[in-house]
């Protein structure tokens, strides 16, 4: 498993740290008569990138003071619970398995004040299934009541559906794109499937690029 880089902690006055806060921004600015509530983050093909995305995008938010919730709903590669030394269990799963209701959601705490985790749990033999069920609504519906923000990992949208079918119940999903790694076909695929599942695309962001560039592709 790749090591996540959470530079927005560890450098927080870093260009990339930086960019990541000018990302916030421009997500608050472009739902301003509807705030974004949750968002999902993908991408178009496998990159060692995504997950860096979405756990900075959250860092930030929470570091801006919204109440923050994360979620690795990348049932098939999670990579989240290590950036923050949390359990992978219960996790998401772990909720949608139990049978208590409300009282199975553990969200865990970390050092970023404002900033749940909701790892992903044992990883399930139909992570689709799980995702598109009736439960996966109503946790949604949980975790909206206690956050302001509800950030999503999920696996890319070319690789499983996983991501379409959350995306259709978000507000909006950002695709990333990584410089030099990915493919112009894997990005019209990609977009080929979220309009199939009327996915609302926020924008894409880009990674790895030229100091000065990253994340500009908003």
């Amino acid at each position: 498993m790749n090591k996540v880089n959470v530079v927005t902690l560890t450098a927080p006055r870093s260009p990339a740290a930086e960019a990541y806060r000018v990302l916030r921004v421009n997500l608050a600015f472009t739902s301003l008569d509807k705030p974004l509530k949750t968002i999902v983050i993908s991408a178009p093909a496998i990159t060692a990138t995504k997950s860096e995305v979405a756990v900075n995008l959250a860092v930030v938010m929470a570091q801006a003071g919204q109440r923050v919730i994360l979620v690795d709903a990348d049932l098939r590669r999670p990579a989240l619970h290590p950036c923050f030394n949390a359990p992978q269990e219960p996790g998401l799963t772990g909720y949608m398995v139990s049978q208590d209701g409300e009282s199975a959601l553990i969200l865990e705490e970390t050092a970023v004040p404002h900033l749940q985790l909701l790892p992903s749990g044992a990883l399930p033999p139909n992570p689709a299934d799980i995702l598109g069920s009736q439960k996966m609504e109503q946790l949604l519906t949980l975790l909206k009541a206690r956050a302001d923000v509800v950030v999503l990992d999920t696996p890319p949208v070319t690789v499983a559906v996983d991501a379409s079918v959350l995306g259709a119940r978000a507000d909006g999903l950002l695709l990333v794109v990584q410089a030099g790694h990915t493919r112009r076909d894997h990005i019209a695929q990609a977009k080929e499937w979220l309009e199939r599942y009327h996915v609302h695309l926020l924008g894409a962001v880009f990674t790895d690029a030229p100091e000065g560039d990253l994340l500009t592709g908003y």
